[in-house]
């Protein structure tokens, strides 16, 4: 309905309606490096946007209003949709300008952009054609310097292999002044602080006719300034004071930096007031600006980095003032200002149910303090409780309710935390320590079950948190069963299902890496970025250090072949797995994203099988979309023959593979189109899951497809997310094999509700 509407409604009359414009590059094929795509940024007018192959939907939306702006439902139309582009002749010119300037800031001279104009009265529309000769290009034939100061030319000489610029590049002028800012990097981090890259220039010298530049580096002697008038060449400064300001207040404070109380801690100079929130051992700790020493910007950003993983700090900048010259070197001051956040935050939630009569609630509380010992240590507790009666015949059970009483209690130190470690390494490190432990007290009808663990770990990120690092020193989670119903343990079959009531331990190490280049909101974040990906990576292994003690103190297996730590059985095995998924944006509207993923674990040692909880599943909301959660594979097992299907879907290699185009349509509403790929086999064969084992000439076959449709709705922070998957290729045995080719709804839909993207 709202494409019928005729898409000139709210053109005003004499206007014409922007309906297309276009970027024709006349001899591209010799010049690959310049895509048309690439260029429509550089536009200042573009029609309505397009989504499915050209609808313009949300400017159909806008035009399902009335001329009424004073009417509600008009005016929410309005905001909904898009207004219609009005065609502006000046704004053409202007874009074939851009381009221009753009083509030849990428080494492109002798470019030439002319624009053609379809304006059709009757219609009340206008085409614009950008029409783009290229021309050859110019090349760098050589690179001189031209640097007198003998300091700044070792520094910016060191290693020329990693400028963005060499004999044989185009002469692209951003690529030049990503150089001149690579420089100035490079000499900041040298002490060289008052150095800017207005002080690098570059000469281009070209012979008639010729393509072929000889490129000059230059640089030029400081400007005079009436704040440093003592700086008339280039010269490295240091660092004459650093003082601390932990309760900055810049109405009171203005640009002079006082406090009622003032304390030397080593070289550094501390103000406060009566609200000492930190020790003066955590902000040592944290700086590397030091007294005495040469300027150094990368010092900066590190103290910068270690001050940020305090949570009670809500705000640092750290200003750096010159002042003066003293014995022949140049000093400067810096300030770091900061200002504390909230120490504690508590919630509580309050749930109820009623499952068929049996009434039931629910309570949660969850505590946070930010600054448990005036370090920034970061208390989390965590604390639940719910309960639901049970009615009927109770008669043979053991609890005549369902409980579950749950505490988790972690701090977060924001440092490395190790005994018999130096500071120096520690701040190397620089990564944040997490303590945790947990219990679990559940009662259920036919059992009593206890599930408690304890963990030590290390956390760190690095480039502006595009890569993190999680390693788990030790993780241990323990299962006791205390009570239960009369032969309950002997009444389960599946000896998957029976592991994971039976007492056992697992005792594992890990490590999780996430890397992405996605630059995040702020001054390097790019107006459009292309290509956007992410890779995670996990490993772990458990039980060897327990396994290495068993046999070096000759302990005797019990009767199951197995060790045991005080009567319990550990568990032993590894564990690997790895997602990479990659976004290409077409627009700021259309993007494809494509995502694999695959993952392998092995018992071995003190087990025969994995753990439950540590086994792979397939289908569910992120992963084959036409199956639900734990209900595809493993292999071509069929779960309909088994009572218990949940139980035996589950395996120790998994397989991932998706496609998905998303478009957004209008207002916070976005389309995805996917397809979906997968399933999980075991290692080996398991009498309750035939058809299971993964096998080279044959897993191929296995693979389940699905393919399916969603809505989701993009609130900028969160994102809800409703899929509806088909099953395309079913291989389980003795089911429909292509349900792609005979359809049917019932049996081949799932839907999915979730939060945030797949991958």
């Amino acid at each position: 309905m709202a494409v019928s509407c005729a898409s000139t409604k709210h053109v005003p009359a004499g206007e014409l309606l922007l309906d297309r414009t276009r970027i024709n590059i006349t001899d591209g094929a010799a010049h690959k490096d310049v895509v048309a795509s690439d260029l429509t940024n550089y536009l200042r007018q573009t029609e309505n946007h397009k989504v499915l192959g050209g609808m313009k939907l949300q400017l159909g939306i806008y035009n399902l209003s009335g001329r009424d702006s004073s009417n509600w439902f008009n005016r929410w139309i309005r905001r909904v949709g898009a207004p219609p582009v009005i065609y502006d002749s000046t704004l053409t010119e202007a874009s074939a300008h851009q381009l221009n300037m753009a083509l030849r800031n990428r080494g492109y001279m002798n470019n030439e952009v002319t624009y053609r104009v379809d304006a059709d009265s009757a219609k009340r529309k206008a085409r614009v054609d950008y029409d783009i000769t290229l021309g050859d290009p110019y090349y760098i034939r050589s690179i001189a310097y031209n640097i007198p100061d003998d300091s700044l030319r070792r520094i910016i000489l060191a290693d020329t292999t990693v400028a963005p610029v060499h004999v044989g590049s185009l002469l692209d002028h951003n690529k030049l002044d990503q150089w001149r800012q690579d420089i100035t990097t490079a000499l900041r981090r040298h002490g060289y602080y008052a150095f800017g890259k207005e002080y690098v220039t570059f000469d281009a010298d070209t012979a008639t006719g010729s393509r072929e530049v000889d490129l000059t580096l230059n640089t030029r002697a400081p400007y005079r300034s009436e704040r440093m008038p003592y700086y008339t060449e280039h010269r490295p400064f240091y660092v004459r004071q650093v003082t601390y300001v932990t309760n900055y207040d810049p109405v009171l404070m203005h640009d002079g930096y006082f406090a009622p109380d003032t304390t030397y801690y080593g070289d550094l100079l501390i103000l406060h007031d009566d609200d000492t929130y930190l020790r003066n051992s955590v902000i040592d700790e944290c700086n590397f600006i030091v007294p005495g020493q040469l300027y150094n910007a990368a010092d900066v950003d590190r103290t910068y980095k270690a001050l940020g993983r305090l949570g009670i700090v809500k705000f640092i900048n750290i200003d750096v003032r010159p002042v003066g010259e003293v014995d022949g070197k140049v000093w400067l001051d810096a300030y770091v200002l900061l200002q504390r956040d909230k120490s504690q935050a508590i919630s509580v939630s309050l749930e109820g149910t009623n499952s068929e009569g049996d009434l039931g609630f629910g309570i949660g509380l969850d505590y946070q303090h930010r600054n448990l010992m005036r370090g920034s240590e970061t208390l989390n507790a965590k604390f639940r409780m719910s309960y639901e009666s049970l009615s009927g015949d109770l008669s043979g059970l053991i609890n005549n309710n369902y409980s579950e009483y749950a505490a988790e209690v972690g701090i977060t130190y924001p440092k490395f935390k190790f005994p018999f470690l130096s500071r120096e390494f520690k701040n190397k490190i620089q990564a944040s320590t997490e303590l945790a432990t947990s219990f679990d007290y559940q009662t259920r009808p036919e059992y009593t079950r206890i599930i408690a663990g304890a963990a030590w770990r290390y956390l760190w990120t690095e480039q502006q948190a595009r890569m993190r690092h999680t390693f788990n020193l030790v993780d241990i989670s323990y299962v006791n069963l205390p009570k239960s119903r009369s032969n309950f343990l002997d009444s389960i079959a599946n000896p998957l299902l029976r592991y994971s009531y039976e007492n056992h331990l697992i005792m594992r190490m890990g490590y999780n890496f996430y890397k992405t280049n996605k630059v995040q909101p702020g001054p390097l974040a790019k107006s459009f970025q292309p290509n956007v990906y992410t890779i995670r990576a996990a490993a772990e292994t458990a039980g060897n250090l327990l396994y290495g003690i068993s046999k070096m103190t000759g302990q005797k297996h019990e009767e199951d072949d197995s060790y045991k730590v005080f009567g319990i059985r550990y568990a032993q095995y590894v564990k690997a797995e790895c997602d990479y998924a990659v976004t290409h944006f077409f627009n700021s509207r259309n993007s494809l994203a494509f995502h694999v993923g695959a993952g392998m674990a092995v018992p071995y040692g003190n087990s025969t099988v994995l753990p439950f909880e540590k086994r792979f599943y397939a289908g569910g909301a992120n992963g084959v979309r036409g199956w639900g959660v734990r209900t595809l594979g493993p292999g071509c097992f069929n779960a309909s023959k088994s009572q218990s299907s949940f139980i035996y879907q589950c395996g120790d290699i998994r397989l991932d593979m998706n496609l998905e185009y998303r478009a957004k349509l209008f207002w916070v509403i976005e389309l995805g189109l996917f397809i979906d790929a997968g399933n999980i086999w075991t290692i080996r064969e398991y009498e309750d899951q035939p058809g299971g084992v993964f096998r080279f000439n044959k897993f191929y076959e296995q693979i389940a497809l699905a393919y399916g449709l969603g809505i989701r709705l993009d609130f900028n922070y969160f994102l809800l997310r409703l899929d509806m998957g088909m099953k395309a290729h079913n291989p389980a045995m003795g089911q429909e094999a292509w349900p792609l080719v005979h359809p049917r709804f019932k049996r081949d839909s799932e839907f999915h509700f979730s939060v945030g993207y797949p991958f």
